[in-house]
């Protein structure tokens, strides 16, 4: 199984830790391809990031498709350019934060969110909204931290983010935590150990339901509206994807 991870930011730092946690908690066979797209922001952090990252994602998309990926995953919790990837592909395409919610309401009741900075966190109150896991979803919580810290001073960053999971964990009545941010792919066991209670990272969980989806024969319906884009012409500096 060619599993292509897609990293819509253009932090190579970020790339190669999000691509090692996937292959670490990947089956045997499973080949993890880590990318990013040549050109976008560094990093993701509000709705503009998100509409020029999403472009990224569906030319990766396009590359995937001419190598043979069997599933992909868009590594940004704001699942940026998810539904615009579904059109282009048959194989599954997910998103960290939709798999990150359905795998906590898997196991628990209730879940809370830990994200990195609070205007990111209302993108992830929509994405509840629009996934339908709103009330599933007891509070969403920021560190307030830029998400590049993650890499730039991660000592400092881990610190507020195991803080702030312990405030959830204390005062928001949940039995499971989300981390909001692909760039906590590898720090979820060591959260885990120091909060106590279950840690479901979008990443991580991305990858077991990709692979379940592969093995179970299904794919990206293309009857409706995730069927194949129309043909047509794109015209300045998107002509290359026209079709």
């Amino acid at each position: 199984m060619r599993l292509h991870l897609i990293n819509p930011n253009t932090s190579t730092g970020m790339t190669t830790r999000i691509g090692e946690s996937a292959s670490r908690i990947a089956a045997p066979g499973t080949r993890i391809v880590a990318t990013q797209p040549e050109s976008g922001p560094v990093s993701i952090e509000g709705h503009f990031d998100e509409a020029i990252s999403a472009v990224g994602v569906t030319e990766e998309i396009a590359k995937g498709e001419r190598d043979g990926s069997d599933a992909y995953i868009v590594a940004c919790f704001g699942d940026p350019g998810l539904m615009a990837a579904r059109e282009l592909t048959r194989a599954p395409v997910l998103g960290i934060a939709e798999a990150g919610f359905h795998v906590a309401s898997l196991i628990s009741t209730r879940f809370s969110v830990v994200t990195t900075l609070g205007r990111t966190g209302i993108i992830a109150e929509h994405l509840l909204q629009a996934y339908g896991f709103a009330h599933h979803c007891r509070r969403i919580r920021a560190a307030e931290i830029p998400v590049l810290d993650l890499e730039d001073d991660g000592d400092a960053a881990l610190t507020r983010v195991i803080e702030t999971c312990r405030r959830a964990r204390d005062e928001d009545g949940i039995g499971a935590i989300v981390l909001g941010c692909g760039g906590m792919a590898d720090l979820r066991a060591t959260i885990e150990e120091e909060v106590g209670i279950p840690i479901v990272e979008g990443v991580t969980a991305a990858v077991k339901l990709a692979e379940a989806l592969v093995g179970l024969g299904l794919g990206t319906s293309k009857h409706g509206d995730l069927a194949f884009p129309r043909p047509k012409s794109f015209t300045g500096h998107f002509a290359h994807l026209s079709r």
